[in-house]
């Protein structure tokens, strides 16, 4: 029923970007807060930045902040993560979510749907 499809994952050398996609099916976008995590092997799901369900609030972390830009189209069930002057340590899977909130969450438990993640690698 619901879905999320995460897109735009590679390989980028260090300094360069990156644009990734996840698109929505079988629920009501406008009704969801919608966040990226990553996780690297032997590590945490971390939280990256979450945006709200109208676009109008967003929230980074620190390693995100100035560098990593979270939009979405709700119109087009699809949020977006550019990201920027990447380093190796951004080497990871990515994932997006899913949370009913009028908020900005940032814990993974908080959310109820999650895509399949998306490889990023970072070459230094």
């Amino acid at each position: 029923q619901v879905q999320l499809v995460e897109s735009g994952g590679g390989l980028v050398q260090a300094g360069g970007s990156l644009r990734l996609s996840c698109i929505a099916s079988g629920l009501t976008f406008g009704s969801y807060a919608m966040g990226w995590f990553r996780q690297a092997p032997g590590k945490e799901r971390e939280f990256v930045v979450v945006i709200d369900r109208s676009g109008g609030g967003t929230y980074h972390a620190d390693s995100a902040q100035g560098r990593f830009t979270i939009s979405r189209d709700n119109a087009k069930s699809t949020v977006y993560l550019q990201m920027n002057s990447l380093k190796p340590e951004d080497t990871a899977v990515y994932y997006c979510a899913a949370d009913r909130s009028l908020g900005l969450p940032t814990r993974a438990y908080a959310y109820d749907y999650w895509g399949q993640g998306t490889q990023v690698t970072v070459s230094s």
